[in-house]
């Protein structure tokens, strides 16, 4: 996929991801937590998709979008975790460069997709709350099936024009990175060239990928809290935040911990403080975004039940994609 890149970085064939340096029973545990941490991320969101298939209840634009989240973040995870939990096991932490760059550009791809979609989700949660006589006739399933092609879309192309001018910068030797996977500015630091253009488009493209997203859900949540405030029910003004609690607490997640490391330039990098907030966003808000989700919203946690207790929805239920 990157074999031009490999032949512009010279004699570099391979990098070494130095990831955690700790004593050899530490690495053990490690490999032990992150290894339960991404098994169960798998779980939860297979059992969520598996979940809003089944029941048709769930068949509605909100799960329709929460599906598409947990299989993001199943690829999301499997990018990352199988490669940094066979070195903590291995003394040989290599990664050849095409399968760094390879690493690197679906990981920016899943990152991007997951900003716009949050995006995407926040404004289905708009319609339904600010517009619900309307949210049937503008949240239709082509209209939904367009902007999840979308989100994925935006995503592929955002990586893709990284890549460009990542994968053919200069390397020297065999790069040390200080990371425990290929992310953008640790390659930009072990280049032995000039990065400052691939660090300009990196940084202007990020901005772009978190500010307008943001934007949407910034004014999104304005707006449903000014509706929400004028429901005259105490009773209807809860209901109608609980709609929406879940996937507010999962966009303040996300956004606070990539926000961090994405939207700064390379010179602002902190190595130490950077690979902790990873940690948050690559492998905990994974994990706990299903829990969320389960937690805040009855129709599915009494889904999972179902599916767990292997009880079918029954063959008369609707199937199709409705409010």
């Amino acid at each position: 996929m990157f074999s031009k890149g490999t032949e512009l970085t010279g004699t570099t064939i391979h990098f070494i991801l130095l990831g955690f340096p700790t004593r050899p029973a530490f690495q053990l545990f490690l490999f032990f937590v992150f290894l339960a941490a991404y098994l169960l991320t798998l779980l939860e969101n297979a059992l969520i998709i598996l979940a809003i298939r089944s029941d048709g209840q769930l068949h509605k634009p909100m799960y329709f979008f929460l599906s598409n989240l947990s299989f993001l973040e199943m690829w999301y995870v499997t990018v990352i975790s199988p490669k940094m939990l066979g070195d903590f096991l291995s003394h040989d932490k290599t990664i050849s460069f095409n399968g760094c760059m390879t690493q690197l550009y679906f990981f920016v791809t899943f990152v991007c997709t997951e900003y716009i979609l949050l995006a995407v989700m926040a404004f289905d949660r708009h319609v339904a709350i600010c517009n619900p006589l309307r949210y049937p006739v503008i949240m239709t399933n082509q209209l939904c099936g367009t902007l999840a092609a979308g989100c994925w879309l935006c995503g592929l192309v955002t990586a893709m024009i990284k890549m460009v001018f990542i994968a053919r910068l200069h390397y020297c030797g065999t790069p040390h990175i200080n990371h425990y996977f290929c992310d953008i500015s640790p390659l930009l630091n072990v280049s032995c060239e000039d990065s400052s253009q691939a660090e300009l488009v990196d940084f202007f493209l990020a901005l772009m990928v978190i500010a307008v997203p943001l934007c949407v859900v910034v004014a999104s949540y304005a707006t449903i809290l000014s509706t929400i405030i004028r429901i005259p029910s105490t009773q209807g003004r809860q209901k109608a935040f609980s709609t929406c609690a879940s996937h507010l607490t999962v966009v303040i997640l996300f956004y606070s911990t990539t926000l961090f490391t994405y939207a700064r330039p390379k010179l602002m990098y902190a190595y130490n403080s950077n690979k902790a907030v990873s940690v948050l966003y690559t492998v905990i808000v994974p994990l706990l975004n299903p829990i969320i989700y389960c937690l805040r919203n009855r129709e599915v946690k009494a889904a999972l039940k179902k599916t767990i207790l292997c009880k079918g929805s029954g063959p008369g239920e609707d199937v199709a994609l409705r409010n």
